[in-house]
């Protein structure tokens, strides 16, 4: 494995010992495939790093944990690579955990991982579990600062949720599909990825709240828990949509959406409204086929700066803390698709 790093570098980085990381180099035996990926995913955010290295300022290095479909989870590291070059009040350096199907128990390792390691901060998107909740409180305890990412974990001592309102969005999704559809007959399906993201909670109880009060004749039907994984939510909507028709709208708060379609497709009931988050590369696509009416967009590059501004806060190391965490929603129609553009 071709490198210009020292060891000691790429340990920390991956969070690995250093004799791991050799054997993993060195290309030795009995090193599982996962190791490797942990280093070479190491090596990979020291190079897209280096040019940072050139800035004055203290050195930090940020842990993140994210449960996410891959698609989502690039997002937010590509996010965090076009705001860091920005950042001049300290060498933010990240180290990035992320699996689109993250056990409670898998989340908790890796919180303890980081605690016996060290960190300047964690950013986690993860499930609200008692088990996840316990395991960043004592992350907060042994003086590790903890922001929370586009879903919360309100009880715990975290020092900022950053990312989408989620009441509001649900709002909107709810009017959306009602300025449609109108007071008519027929079914609504709902899909989030997982029950226990209460960002995605958040979003649909606001939601059935309003589309209750504006469309008391539609029935809301809930096909959740794939994850957002095309191939998982691909099983969960066949097993949920078989024998239904007149399905009139859609709102998919957690991803998989071209699953989703290609399931309602076959079963002869595309819906006149389909409502979506988030305008990543698959979205993307889809909206600019005319699949998708609307996708609710927050910019993840907004929420990856305020990230690091509430931790170099934290440190004392920024005057004033962000002015807001809560990222503005962008309704996206196939007509106003906003161009890729870097933030600065």
């Amino acid at each position: 494995m071709t490198h210009r790093f020292p060891v000691k570098e790429v340990a920390r980085q991956s969070g690995l010992s250093t004799a791991t990381v050799d054997r993993v180099i060195n290309n030795r035996a009995n090193v599982s495939p996962q190791t490797k990926a942990r280093v070479a995913a190491a090596i990979s955010e020291l190079t897209g790093q280096e040019a940072q290295l050139t800035a004055r300022g203290r050195r930090m290095f940020f842990d993140f944990v994210i449960e996410a479909p891959t698609r989502f989870s690039r997002e937010i590291q590509k996010a965090a690579e076009q705001v860091l070059p920005h950042i001049g009040s300290a060498v933010c350096r990240p180290r990035f955990q992320a699996q689109e199907i993250m056990g409670e128990d898998e989340v908790t390792a890796a919180l303890s991982r980081i605690a016996k390691r060290g960190s300047h901060g964690v950013c986690i998107k993860a499930r609200d579990l008692p088990t996840i909740r316990s395991a960043v409180d004592q992350l907060i305890a042994a003086g590790i600062p903890v922001v929370t990412l586009v879903t919360d974990l309100t009880t715990t001592k975290r020092i900022v949720y950053v990312g989408l309102d989620n009441e509001s969005a649900g709002h909107t999704a709810a009017y959306l599909i009602a300025k449609t559809v109108g007071d008519s007959d027929g079914t609504v399906l709902t899909s989030r990825s997982q029950d226990q993201f209460l960002g995605e909670e958040e979003r649909e109880v606001a939601f059935m709240a309003t589309l209750n009060r504006l469309c008391p004749k539609l029935r809301i039907i809930d096909a959740s828990g794939g994850s957002g994984v095309n191939f998982e939510t691909s099983r969960i909507m066949q097993s949920t949509i078989a024998g239904l028709d007149q399905i009139r709208a859609v709102y998919s708060m957690g991803g998989g959406n071209s699953a989703i379609l290609n399931a309602l497709e076959q079963n002869g009931s595309l819906p006149d409204v389909f409502v979506a988050h988030d305008l990543d590369h698959d979205n993307r696509q889809l909206i600019a086929d005319g699949r998708l009416s609307y996708v609710l967009h927050h910019d993840l590059r907004v929420d990856l700066q305020n990230v690091f501004q509430a931790f170099l806060h934290h440190h004392q190391l920024m005057p004033v803390p962000p002015h807001t965490a809560i990222s503005h929603i962008q309704v996206v129609t196939p007509e106003n698709i906003p161009p890729l553009k870097r933030l600065f």
